[in-house]
């Protein structure tokens, strides 16, 4: 038995461990090609026979102090990450576009203009009923929102445009939006008149005034 220890000592003498800063490339080799972090047996069993990869990581870690990436540890295991204060360079922002249906367009555009409107106002104006569909979808997107119920029987609620649809138009305020003609020239209504008169900015605006504030009695705080 002592025979075989020592053959087996023998043999190992014969591998020369690679030199400590070709160690340390190795180390950083594998952490760099690596997507999960990799533990310390692994660098064990990657790296050539009688290396030192915890003395590898020492050294490593020292190099990399104070540069665009670091050495961490994670857990039991170690990777390359990025400094901390330079995660910001690493963010990416992207515009995801939402195209709006043509019966979210013409339910926007009949809020906008005839706020506060009931849900049986806009599809009286549209002459087609409104899912519950597209009511959802503006309200997720925060272009309109719940207004003053009014005080008739069933008590239904009104929607109303919000700051971040005048916002998002450049509008300071619903006065501020096109007429007819600009609408239907952006495309966002059909040529033919709608089945109920859409009021531009600046069209009728005295009557409007005049309808909003008789309906006043109509709602509550």
């Amino acid at each position: 038995m002592a025979e075989t220890d020592a053959s087996e000592e023998k043999e190992e003498s014969l591998f020369e461990a690679p030199p400590m800063g070709e160690q340390e490339r190795m180390v950083e080799a594998i952490l760099f090609a690596s997507a999960d972090p990799v533990s310390l047996r692994e660098l064990q069993a990657r790296m050539p026979h009688g290396s030192d990869p915890a003395e590898a990581l020492v050294h490593l870690r020292k190099r990399y102090e104070g540069r665009g990436v670091r050495l961490v540890r994670v857990g039991d295991a170690w990777a390359m990450r990025t400094a901390p204060d330079l995660g910001f360079l690493m963010q990416k922002e992207t515009v995801e576009t939402r195209k709006l249906s043509r019966a979210a367009i013409e339910t926007l555009a009949i809020i906008a203009y005839h706020q506060p409107c009931t849900r049986a106002e806009i599809e009286e104006i549209r002459g087609v009923s409104v899912s519950r569909g597209t009511i959802d979808q503006l309200l997720e997107m925060e272009w309109i929102r719940f207004g003053r119920r009014r005080m008739t029987p069933g008590r239904p609620v009104t929607y109303v445009v919000t700051q971040e649809f005048l916002d998002h138009f450049g509008l300071e305020s619903a006065r501020d939006l096109p007429g007819l003609k600009e609408l239907r020239a952006a495309g966002l209504l059909d040529s033919r008149p709608p089945p109920g008169q859409m009021p531009g900015a600046g069209d009728g605006e005295e009557e409007e005034e005049e309808s909003l504030e008789g309906q006043s009695e109509l709602f509550e705080d």
